[in-house]
């Protein structure tokens, strides 16, 4: 299995006549928003990205309507469905499938850090993480990008550059001596020890690589390539440790032989497991989207697995009827037939007069010359081509001829899938909102809402990328256009786009990812915990009620608080984060409790201490096992004055994956503000949605990156 060299845009090369220039501009601020670590004001993204506010707002607003961030006050953050762009890109690469349980087990072997790279250009991308935990813990993510002479792998993927990468990496060098367009790094603070074409040489012969504190002083990493049955380099393998625990020296010396036993296995694996046929793959997608039912909602992802395209977010989409493709008539057609210029603007379908723009950034000097496409069969209008103008970053803001927005994406049974279908809980939590298909009829309903507020051409545009994944590594154009429900014409301009900015590149007929699509919001979020992803969930569901609401993991006998919002009353319950209370008496506690299996259940039945709390308290072993069973056949528990007299709490559970109740979240009153028919009328429902929501953000973000839940 090869992944191919990855091409490297030319820094200032103009933009394609047919390039998308809405699509460059969202693209730009998700990316500034993944270079500050996942979150900026609208005033810092305008700044950064020298756009008009008006222009962010309408791009936040776009990607807030999706579940792709979240708009608090002034401020953008990115949101775990994001995730589902990269886990495209990964599931259609296979490695971190493949080789990461590999990594994870050589990681505990070893007990130091493990990690696998890709090439990205003249740089190293990561692709899998396994991290020890410890006071000195490698910070690198999913995603990160590192210039290659500044790493172990670097030397090795530096054996197939040809002449004309090597004079782009000297370019690189010369525009950028401090490496400050790797945000991931340190500025570099000294002058190269040995010249990497050196280093590269020496690589090569050897047949690995040394990184002695290249990074930054005291970390030093060991380097094996992985190559697959032709014998190309598809990764590298590292083993990552500090100068506290090894020298240089004394790693290579020690893990040598362990880590090349190590990528001898994931040779192996790579040599023993057929590549999926993507024409098949793809084909079957394309006939599946365009036939799928509406999915049921509920933890049970097995039942939910109509192939499709990677698109995490259609879980948070509006409800809608069910539509069998890209829509004729209706309200597609009739919004193509009434749409006119909008307003002039950045982002007005007819010419506005230049603007001064901002300096350019690294990432910006393609803009310089976008400017719109050319009118065509999805155009708003006559637009024409115009000669580019040069400029740094967003001059072309003010003169861009985007896309037609015409509402005919069919992304429709996209939600995100573990190829093979997840395990199936017990005790399912009654069903959330059906996930509906993000095509037409939404983007319709979607623009009719927001109006110019919604850029179509950017959802378009990323719902290419999500076409992409298991078994769909390579597709054609027709292959796209059937799974996203695009026109032809126009998911051909979405990958004009989507290849002048380096996220896809072509070969003959065929498109691919590239490891790009990593930068858009996987470092990250790649790092976010269970707490993290839940908070904002249990925060809307506070104000909702207005009462305190807890997420807390088993610890022991025990439940922990790790995430918890708490509301202002004269009699309100105080709790603070890592408390731990006796899991038999609390609401939370019975949850995870019922969800354990048979045998941990009946060993803790045998071994706990049931010394009651409060006069109410249940405390017979067999009386709370029979308890613990009507817990997990109804889904949820409710627990009045057995904690604290008073105190009334109802819970239900948050599964992974793989349908295991990893935490559960709560909502606690006092016994005078509700009773106990309105803890089962009014908040049971909307703590099943809260908890929903929050599996479907962890299932997305879960599904390459490890998510910690304590």
């Amino acid at each position: 299995m090869s992944t191919g060299p990855v091409p490297t845009p030319e820094p200032g090369a103009p933009a394609p006549a047919e390039a998308v220039a809405p699509l460059m501009r969202g693209i730009d601020v998700l990316r500034r928003l993944t270079d500050a670590d996942g979150s900026l004001s609208l005033s810092e993204l305008a700044r950064a990205t020298g756009l008009a506010r008006s222009t962010v707002d309408r791009i936040c607003a776009t990607l807030a309507h999706m579940g792709c961030l979240r708009l608090d006050g002034r401020d953008a953050t990115l949101a775990p469905p994001l995730m589902a762009v990269g886990n495209a890109y990964l599931g259609a690469l296979r490695l971190p499938a493949l080789l990461g349980p590999r990594a994870d087990r050589l990681a505990d072997e070893l007990d130091e850090s493990v990690s696998l790279a890709v090439a990205d250009g003249d740089g190293i991308r990561f692709i899998h993480q396994a991290t020890r935990r410890r006071a000195m813990s490698l910070s690198f993510r999913i995603g990160d990008l590192l210039p290659a002479e500044r790493t172990a792998p670097g030397p090795l993927f530096a054996q197939a550059w040809d002449g004309a990468a090597w004079e782009r990496w000297r370019a690189r060098r010369a525009a950028d001596p401090l490496d400050r367009g790797f945000p991931a790094l340190p500025p570099r603070r000294e002058a190269e020890r040995e010249p990497f074409e050196e280093r590269a040489a020496r690589a090569g012969s050897a047949g690995w690589a040394l990184d002695d504190q290249l990074i930054e002083p005291g970390l030093v990493a060991l380097s094996v390539p992985v190559r697959d049955a032709e014998g190309e380099v598809v990764c590298v393998a590292s083993v990552v440790s500090h100068t506290s625990r090894h020298t240089a020296d004394s790693l290579h010396d020690e893990m040598l032989g362990r880590l090349r036993t190590a990528v001898a296995e994931m040779e192996e694996a790579l040599r023993s497991t057929p590549t999926p046929d993507t024409t098949a793959t793809a084909t079957a997608t394309a006939t599946a989207t365009a036939t799928a039912e509406p999915p049921s909602a509920g933890p049970d992802a097995a039942e939910r697995a109509a192939a499709g395209p990677d698109a995490a977010w259609a879980d948070r989409a509006p409800a809608r009827p069910d539509a069998a493709g890209p829509a004729a008539a209706g309200p597609d057609a009739a919004w193509a037939a009434a749409a006119g210029r909008t307003a002039a603007g950045p982002d007005a379908a007819g010419p506005a007069a230049a603007r001064p723009a901002a300096k350019a950034g690294p990432d910006a000097a393609w803009t310089a010359t976008a400017d719109g496409a050319p009118a065509g069969p999805d155009a708003a209008g006559p637009d024409t081509a115009k000669p580019a103008a040069a400029g740094p970053d967003a001059a072309w803001a003010a003169t861009a001829s985007p896309a037609a927005a015409r509402p005919d994406a069919a992304w429709a049974a996209t939600a995100d899938r573990v190829p093979g279908g997840a395990g199936v809980p017990a005790a399912p939590s009654p069903a959330a909102p059906a996930a509906p298909a993000l095509d037409a009829a939404w983007a319709a309903e979607a623009k009719q809402r927001l109006g110019r507020d919604f850029v179509e051409s950017l959802a378009r545009g990323l719902s290419v990328l999500t076409a992409f994944g298991p078994g769909r590594a390579e597709l054609t154009l027709t292959d796209i256009a059937a799974a996203t429900g695009l026109a032809r014409a126009t998911a051909r301009r979405a990958l004009i786009t989507l290849e002048h900015l380096g996220y896809v590149t072509s070969r003959g007929r065929g498109f691919r990812l590239t490891p790009r699509v990593l930068a858009l919001g996987f470092p990250p979020l790649s790092r976010l915990t269970l707490a993290d992803i839940a908070t904002p969930h249990i925060r809307a569901l506070s104000k909702r009620l207005r009462d305190s609401v807890s997420l807390a993991v088993l610890d022991g006998d025990a439940i922990r608080y790790t995430a918890r919002v708490a509301t202002r009353h004269v009699m309100s319950v105080r709790i603070s984060l890592g408390t731990r209370f006796p899991a038999f008496a609390t609401s939370m506690g019975r949850v995870l409790l019922a969800d354990l299996a048979p045998a941990s259940r009946a060993a803790y039945l045998a071994r706990a201490d049931l010394t009651p709390l409060t006069p109410g308290t249940v405390t017979g072993a067999d009386r709370l096992g029979a308890l613990l069973d009507d817990v997990r056949a109804q889904g949820y528990a409710l627990v009045d004055g057995e904690l604290e007299e008073g105190l009334r709490s109802v819970a239900v559970p948050v599964r992974d994956r793989a349908g295991r109740a990893v935490a559960a979240v709560n909502v606690a009153t006092h016994s005078s503000r509700r009773d106990l028919a309105g803890c089962v009328d009014e908040v049971l429902p909307a703590l099943h949605e809260t908890a929903a929501g929050i599996e479907a953000d962890l299932h997305v973000a879960g599904r390459f990156a490890r998510i910690p839940t304590a």
